[in-house]
């Protein structure tokens, strides 16, 4: 593929702008400088980097980003400052979008792709993908309260009551509550059902892939094809 098609798939500008920053000797594959935007190269693990910054081709791009508190998942955020300003703008203009959305308080693993099948796999209530949330709650926890959340609470606006997959009080304040639904602020409107209210909240997990203890908040990086395995999706 020729190396101005290569940048422009991944989102670094018109063809006439790929072509300008190859040929401005600021693009480099093999760790070589290649000043011609119509070299040709195999897509089969190449890296090339622009101003230094190495990129994988990648024909898909998923990712996990470790999201802070305070940004709203939205290209055009109304309150607070939009998660995508947190990723480098070649992702943004390849359109990479949430998988799922967390509030603007919810801390934790947030997974992007432009792969739009992987999107609809992930999201859909029908997979029944789970995911792992970490929640810290005003009023102390109960023996009950945790039974009502695994047996079913009824919430507003649903016709049957809605179980968590697996609830488990860590402490008095914080439990570790598993869904398999995508609910409209789910894990708040549940702990509420059950008299008590959720003052932080942070998601450890999604399906078996888990916010690595090393990405910091505000971070991000690749999924691997065994991330991805870990998710269901194809690698």
């Amino acid at each position: 593929m020729q190396l101005e098609r290569i940048l422009h798939r991944h989102g670094f500008g018109t063809r006439k702008e790929c072509r300008a920053l190859i040929r401005a000797g600021r693009v480099a594959v093999a760790g070589q400088v290649c000043a011609d935007p119509f070299g040709e190269f195999a897509t089969a693990g190449l890296v090339f980097s622009v101003d230094g910054v190495a990129w994988p081709y990648l024909e898909s791009a998923t990712l996990m980003l470790h999201k802070p508190a305070g940004y709203e998942c939205s290209r055009q955020p109304r309150h607070h400052p939009s998660v995508f300003e947190l990723l480098p703008p070649p992702l943004r203009a390849r359109g990479v979008q949430p998988i799922g959305r967390l509030d603007e308080d919810t801390t934790g693993l947030l997974l992007f792709t432009d792969d739009g099948q992987l999107n609809h796999q992930l999201s859909s209530g029908k997979r029944q993908v789970a995911k792992v949330y970490l929640a810290t709650t005003k009023h102390p926890l109960d023996v009950g309260q945790i039974e009502r959340l695994r047996s079913g609470v009824l919430l507003a606006d649903e016709s049957t009551p809605i179980a968590a997959a697996a609830a488990v009080m860590l402490d008095p304040h914080r439990l570790r509550l598993t869904l398999t639904e995508g609910k409209y602020h789910q894990v708040k409107r549940m702990l509420a059902a059950v008299g008590n209210r959720v003052v932080a909240l942070h998601r450890e997990a999604v399906g078996g892939l888990a916010l690595p203890a090393d990405l910091a908040p505000g971070q991000w990086r690749w999924l691997t094809p065994a991330d991805l395995a870990c998710l269901g999706g194809n690698g």
